[in-house]
């Protein structure tokens, strides 16, 4: 390992950005509340739209891409550290096996809308493509912004050209370039969300260059729990919802 990477590493381990990890945690932390309101009206408890509701589906567009840019800051630090290829497939393998499981799970929950393209299938995509695209540099800001417009021009492809009709199939929606929205209980495709992992990694890579100062900054006591659950996010968000629907169908079964 080159004297670079060492002065990275602490004791042989990856240096932690609290920062990076607190900003994830709230991250967690609204997804939770947003899936638990989510339940509580599956349950009957509230009657709300949740797939056409401005207020709730404006809430899923910011946090998925707050999830999806902090995992491109990540892949940032990563590269940074000199993580090496087996670390980055070994974790690479948990992301995508983690979102084999959603599928069945919502296939036993949602047979008719279950989860073919979520988040986790998304962040596995976009993981192998930020990750060998990271020498991009600068170039990546633009790439960004790029991916984010595309489903736009796309919607108006679709309208002058019906055969682009083939990639609201399941086999291509997700890429993104869609004229309607598929029925599934979650869909997060490679486009635009690519341009959120790219951002943030063009974004780590300058603090990292820059201004890394402010990443390694220490975080206020009262914040540290979030900083926590950003540690632990792929093991929350696997665990939190069956804990929320387990105490939901068993108040439900008392009732």
């Amino acid at each position: 390992m080159s004297a670079p990477q060492q002065r990275k590493l602490l004791n042989g381990q990856p240096l932690r950005f609290e920062v990076v990890d607190a900003l994830r945690g709230v991250a967690i932390v609204w997804m939770t509340l947003f899936h638990f309101c989510f339940d509580l009206n599956q349950f009957g408890y509230i009657k709300q739209n949740f797939y056409a509701d401005p207020f709730w589906t404006y809430q899923r567009a910011t946090i998925v891409s707050l999830f999806v840019f902090c995992a491109g800051v990540g892949q940032a630090i990563a590269v940074y550290q000199g993580q090496t290829s087996q670390r980055f497939w070994r974790r690479w393998a948990q992301v995508a096996g983690c979102a084999l499981l959603v599928s069945a799970g919502s296939y036993w929950m949602y047979p008719q809308s279950f989860i073919y393209f979520g988040v986790l299938h998304g962040i596995a995509v976009m993981l192998i493509i930020v990750r060998f695209s990271s020498g991009f540099g600068p170039w990546l800001w633009p790439l960004g912004a790029l991916a984010i417009a595309m489903p736009l021009i796309a919607g108006r492809a679709h309208i002058y050209w019906p055969a682009a009709d083939f990639l609201n199939e399941k086999a291509f929606n997700w890429l993104g370039l869609i004229s309607r929205k598929p029925v599934t209980e979650d869909y997060v495709p490679l486009l635009p969300w690519l341009g959120a992992m790219w951002w943030g990694m063009a974004a780590g890579q300058f603090w990292l260059r820059r201004s890394a100062s402010w990443l390694k900054m220490s975080i206020p006591r009262a914040i540290t729990p979030a900083a926590w659950l950003g540690r632990w996010s792929l093991s929350w968000y696997m665990l939190h919802q069956p804990l929320m629907i387990g105490v939901l169908m068993g108040l439900a079964a008392i009732r």
